[in-house]
């Protein structure tokens, strides 16, 4: 975990999203919380994750997703050298399905 991100006020964010019961609650909080192109960028770079993770090269990442080689490549390097957090969530995501 990255010294820097643990901080008190990060823990009650992480804290309030856990008390969040479905998507739609979701959206109400983030769209509260985040601009429409924070929201955005993360649920691109949560798809170029999963598509990375199915084997789909940078072009068809790109294509599909709009999203640059910077940001495929900057979420790529988390898959391989980061704390697998996203990788825990696409196993659990597995198990319910």
């Amino acid at each position: 975990m990255n010294k820097k991100l643990k901080t008190e006020a990060v823990d009650h964010l992480f804290q309030a999203i856990l008390t969040l019961k479905d998507v739609n609650e979701c959206y109400t909080f983030f769209e509260d919380v985040c601009t429409i192109n924070e929201l955005l960028s993360i649920s691109q770079r949560y798809e170029v994750a999963k598509m990375l993770r199915g084997g789909k090269t940078y072009l068809e990442i790109a294509e599909k997703t709009g999203a640059s080689t910077a940001t495929i490549s900057r979420v790529n390097r988390s898959l391989n050298y980061g704390n697998d957090g996203y990788d825990m969530v696409f196993a659990r995501l597995d198990e319910k399905q």
